[in-house]
C-alpha cells in the first residue's frame, strides 16, 4: 500500500457537497447570447478573427492565440457574431475585458472537425498542437495554458504526473460528478498526457469523501499503469504543493515549480478536455458548473456552454433572488463575490454559490489580534500569517515580501480560524499587489533612465565630433591665414610685385577671351531655367486670380522679377554668342576651354561638393528631413563637377596620354573607405527608425532611399578602386616595422570585436530566441565587424605581412 504524507496545518470546514450531487449532470440548454471574453487564462489575450456581422459554427476559432503563453478561443454554438466590446468579466472588482458576443441560431451546427481514434498515431509535438488549437487551460482555477505546461523545461524530467481529484472547498462537486459519470474521459486524457511526458508513474489524488468517483476511477483504470490514491479530507489538500506532499513527500522549493523537483499537476477536468480534444477534435467550449446554495431550489451541477451569463445558469437551478444575500463564483474559502450575475461563465469557473444570510452571516467587525497564534498552526504554506498581517497593515510590503508573501495561497484556512474575525487573505492579497505595481514601476523608471543615458552618451558624442570638425576648420584657416601673410611678405619687392600684377593681367585676359565660349552652355541652361521657373510663376498668378487669393500682388511681383531674370539671362546668352562669333571671324584659334581654367572649376566645385557632404553628414544626425532637402542639391554638384572633368579631359586629348596622370589608389581607397562608412551609418539610422519609430513611414522612408544612394555610391567608388589598382604599376610597400605591427595590432583588436558580438549573439539566441529585433540587430553587428576584419587583414597583406589565419578562411 502507497504509504501518504501530511503537510502541515489545514482545517475541517463544514462540507456541504451533499446538496449538489443528488442528481445527474444536466445540460444548461443555449442561451440567446453568449459573452465570450478574450482573456479566460494567463498570458496574452487572444486576438479576433472574425467580423461583426459574420455566421459561425459551433467550435469554430474566433480568437486566436498570440504569443507563447496563450490560447485561442472558439464558437461554443452556432450564430452570428454581433459586437466585439467591452463587456463585465469575473473578476472582484467588477472589472470589463473585450468580449465576442454572439447571438445564437439554435442550430447549434459544428464546424468541421479532426478526430483520431488512436492518440499513439500521433507524435508529441502533434499532440501538444491540437492541445493548443483547442484552446485548453487549467479548469482548477488558475487557467495556465495546458500545452505550455505539458512542455517543461529540457532539463525537467517528469517523473511522476499526478491528477489532481481532491476538489477540497466545500460546496463544489463539479469534478466530483465529472468522475463519477465520465471517468473513461478521465483516465483517457491522463494516458494521452503520459504518452507526451513519459513519467515513471501516474497517480490520482482523491479525497476519501467521495467513494462512488473512487470506485468509478478505479473501474476506468484496471487495465492500466494509473494508480488511484485515496488521501484523508481536509482542506486545503487540493492545492498543488500540498496535494505533491501527501503523495510523494516532497516539497517543492520556493521561487521554483513541481517540474523543477520532477512532479506535474493537472486537474481532472483538464484530463477530460484533453481526451475529447485528441479522440474527438472538439475544441473546449464547455464545462461542467456546481450551482449551490440555500438560495436556489435545484442545487446540481450542469454542462454550461462557455460564455453563458451567470444569471441563465442560476436561472436554471431556481435561483430565489429574495432569499440571497450575496453571490459567490468559486467556493466559500476562496470564492469572491459578484457585482452582478450578468456575467459570462469562462473556462475557471467552477461553482456559483448563491448564499442566505442565515448560511452566511455578515462577517463580524475586525478586532485587534490578540496573537493567539491559530493562524500560524493553520498555514499549510507554513508562514507567519500575523507577522504579515502587520507589515501589510504597516504598509511595509518589502518586509512581507521578505517573510515569503508570495507563498500564500489564498486558502483562507488563516481567516476562517482568527477568533478576531481579522480578514487576513484580503491584506495579503493587496500587499501583493501593491509589490507587483512597485516592482512594474521601478521596471519602467530603470527603461527611463537607459533611454535617458543612452541620449546623453549620443549627444555628447555629437558634441565632441562637432568640436573636433570645428577645430579641424579653425586649423586649415591658420594654415591659409599663415599661407598668406608669406605671400604678402613676399610682395614687398616692387618689382616681384609688378610681375606678379603683370601676370594676373595675362591671365585675366585669357580668361575673359575664353569665357564666352567655356560659359556657353551653361549660360544657355540659365535661360531655359529662368524660362521655366516664370512660367511656374505665372502658372500661379493665374491660379491665384482665379480663385481671389491675397496672394495675387505677390506673386505678380514675382512674375516681373523673373521676366527681369529671364531678359539679362538671354542678354547675357546673346553677348556671349556674339563674341563667339567674332573670335571665329578673325581666325582666333580658341581652344575649347583653357586646362588651367577648368582645373580652378574643378577644385572649387570639388569644395562645394565637400562642403554639401558635411551639411548632409549633420543634419542627418539631427535632422533628416534637412538632409533630405539638401540631397538634391548634392545630385546636381556632383552632376556639374562631372561635366567639368569630362570637359577637362576632352581639352587634353590633344596632349599626350604619358602626361594624363593616373588615379590615385590611395586617394580612392580613402573614398571607398568614406562611403562604406557612410552606408553603415545610414543603415544604423534606418534600424533605429524602424524599431523606435516604425510608424513614421515618410521618416523610414527617406532614410531608405539615402541607403540606396549610399550603396550606389560604394559601388561606383569600390569599381573606380578596383580599375585604379588594375592601372597602377605594382610599387613594392614602402613601410616600416613598428607600421607594419600596427596594422596587425588592428587585426586582433577587430577579431576581438567581432568575437566579443558573435558571443553576444550566440548568447541572445540561447537565452531568448522570441526576441527577433535583437537577434537582427546582433547578426548585423556581427556582419560589419567581420568586414571590418577582413579589411583589417587585407590592409596588412598589402603591406606585406604574411596572415596563416585569415577569418574569411575559417
Amino acid at each position: 500500500m502507497r504509504q501518504i504524507w501530511d503537510f502541515h496545518g489545514g482545517i475541517h470546514p463544514p462540507e456541504n457537497k451533499h446538496q449538489s450531487t443528488r442528481q445527474a449532470i444536466k445540460n444548461a440548454g443555449i442561451p440567446q447570447y453568449l459573452f465570450l471574453p478574450l482573456s479566460q487564462h494567463i498570458g496574452q489575450p487572444a486576438v479576433p478573427v472574425v467580423e461583426i456581422g459574420q455566421r459561425v459554427r459551433k467550435g469554430e476559432m474566433v480568437a486566436e492565440a498570440i504569443g507563447p503563453v496563450s490560447v485561442p478561443v472558439h464558437a461554443p454554438t452556432s450564430g452570428t457574431v454581433i459586437a466585439i466590446e467591452d463587456h463585465q468579466v469575473p473578476h472582484p472588482s467588477g472589472l470589463t475585458d473585450s468580449c465576442i458576443v454572439i447571438e445564437t441560431d439554435g442550430l447549434d451546427e459544428w464546424t468541421e472537425l479532426t478526430p483520431c481514434e488512436d492518440y499513439e498515431e500521433l507524435s508529441s509535438s502533434d499532440i501538444l498542437h491540437r492541445v493548443r488549437q483547442a484552446g485548453i487551460a487549467g479548469l482548477g482555477g488558475a487557467g495556465f495554458p495546458t500545452a505550455i505546461k505539458l512542455h517543461p523545461p529540457r532539463n525537467d524530467k517528469v517523473n511522476a504526473l499526478i491528477l489532481n481529484a481532491a476538489e477540497c472547498e466545500p460546496y463544489i462537486t463539479a469534478d466530483d460528478m465529472l468522475m463519477r459519470e465520465r471517468a473513461s474521459e478521465v483516465i483517457g486524457g491522463l494516458e494521452i498526457m503520459a504518452s507526451i511526458l513519459q513519467p515513471e508513474e501516474c497517480l490520482i489524488g482523491i479525497e476519501d469523501n467521495k467513494p462512488e468517483a473512487i470506485a468509478a476511477l478505479r473501474e476506468a483504470a484496471r487495465e492500466t499503469q494509473i494508480e488511484v490514491v485515496v488521501i484523508p479530507t481536509k482542506y486545503p489538500s487540493g492545492g498543488e504543493k500540498q496535494l505533491i506532499r501527501i503523495l510523494t513527500g516532497l516539497e517543492v522549493p520556493q521561487g521554483h515549480i513541481p517540474a523543477d523537483i520532477g512532479v506535474m499537476c493537472q486537474n481532472v477536468g483538464t484530463s477530460a478536455a484533453v481526451y475529447r480534444a485528441i479522440r474527438y477534435g472538439e475544441p473546449l467550449i464547455s464545462r461542467i458548473t456546481t450551482v449551490t446554495g440555500d438560495a436556489v431550489a435545484h442545487p446540481g451541477n450542469f454542462d454550461t456552454l462557455i460564455g453563458t451569463r451567470m444569471s441563465h445558469l442560476l436561472t436554471q437551478a431556481g435561483f430565489n433572488a429574495d432569499k440571497a444575500s450575496r453571490v459567490l463564483m468559486g467556493g466559500p474559502m476562496m470564492g469572491f463575490a459578484l457585482l452582478s450575475t450578468d456575467i459570462p461563465i469562462v473556462k475557471t469557473t467552477n461553482c456559483l454559490l448563491a448564499a442566505t444570510d442565515l448560511e452566511f452571516p455578515q462577517p463580524q467587525p475586525e478586532q485587534p489580534c490578540i496573537r493567539c497564534g491559530m493562524c500560524a498552526e493553520a498555514c499549510p504554506a507554513e508562514l507567519l500569517p500575523q507577522q504579515l498581517f502587520w507589515f501589510a497593515k504597516a504598509q511595509e510590503f518589502e518586509k512581507a515580501e521578505m517573510y515569503n508573501l508570495f507563498d500564500c495561497i489564498e486558502c483562507g484556512a488563516c481567516s476562517y480560524v482568527c477568533p478576531s474575525s481579522i480578514p487576513l487573505v484580503q491584506y495579503y492579497r493587496y500587499s501583493k499587489n501593491q509589490v507587483r505595481t512597485t516592482k512594474l514601476e521601478q521596471e519602467k523608471s530603470d527603461k527611463a533612465r537607459e533611454r535617458f543615458e543612452f541620449r546623453q552618451s549620443r549627444l555628447q558624442r555629437e558634441q565632441e565630433e562637432k568640436e573636433a570638425k570645428r577645430k579641424a576648420r579653425a586649423e586649415a584657416a591658420a594654415k591659409a591665414q599663415a599661407a598668406r601673410a608669406a605671400e604678402a611678405e613676399a610682395a614687398v619687392d616692387p618689382k616681384k610685385a609688378a610681375v606678379a600684377e603683370a601676370v594676373k593681367r595675362a591671365q585675366a585676359k585669357r580668361e575673359q577671351a575664353s569665357a564666352p565660349l567655356a560659359d556657353l552652355t551653361e549660360l544657355e541652361s540659365n535661360v531655359q531655367k529662368a524660362k521655366d521657373k516664370l512660367a511656374k510663376v505665372e502658372a500661379s498668378l493665374q491660379q491665384a486670380e482665379a480663385d481671389q487669393s491675397d496672394m495675387t500682388d505677390k506673386l505678380r511681383n514675382a512674375v516681373a522679377k523673373n521676366r527681369d531674370r529671364l531678359e539679362f539671362a538671354e542678354k547675357a546668352l546673346a553677348d556671349a554668342r556674339k563674341q563667339s562669333s567674332d573670335s571665329d571671324n578673325t581666325g582666333t584659334n580658341t581652344p575649347p576651354q583653357d586646362t588651367e581654367q577648368l582645373q580652378r572649376s574643378i577644385k572649387r566645385q570639388e569644395d562645394k561638393v565637400a562642403t554639401l557632404k558635411n551639411a548632409i553628414e549633420e543634419a542627418l544626425k539631427s535632422d533628416p528631413d534637412r538632409a533630405a532637402q539638401l540631397q538634391p542639391s548634392l545630385d546636381k554638384s556632383l552632376a556639374k563637377l562631372a561635366e567639368l572633368k569630362s570637359a577637362l579631359g576632352t581639352n587634353s586629348s590633344d596632349q599626350s596620354e604619358n602626361n594624363t596622370p593616373a588615379p590615385d589608389p590611395e586617394q580612392l581607397q580613402v573614398q571607398v573607405d568614406k562611403a562604406r562608412d557612410k552606408l553603415l551609418m545610414m543603415q544604423g539610422m534606418l534600424d533605429e527608425a524602424r524599431q523606435e519609430s516604425p510608424s513614421d513611414d515618410a521618416k523610414v522612408t527617406k532614410l531608405t532611399r539615402a541607403v540606396e544612394k549610399n550603396q550606389e555610391r560604394l559601388t561606383a567608388a569600390e569599381k573606380a578602386l578596383t580599375d585604379a589598382q588594375q592601372q597602377a604599376t605594382p610599387v613594392a610597400p614602402k613601410i616600416s616595422a613598428e607600421e607594419l605591427e600596427t596594422l596587425r595590432t588592428n587585426i586582433d583588436k577587430a577579431r576581438d570585436k567581432l568575437s566579443m558580438m558573435q558571443g553576444m549573439l550566440d548568447e541572445a539566441q540561447t537565452e531568448s530566441p522570441e526576441d527577433e529585433a535583437k537577434i537582427a540587430k546582433l547578426t548585423r553587428a556581427v556582419e560589419k565587424n567581420l568586414e571590418r576584419v577582413n579589411a583589417a587583414e587585407t590592409a596588412y597583406q598589402e603591406a606585406g605581412g604574411e596572415i596563416r589565419d585569415p577569418v574569411s578562411q575559417s
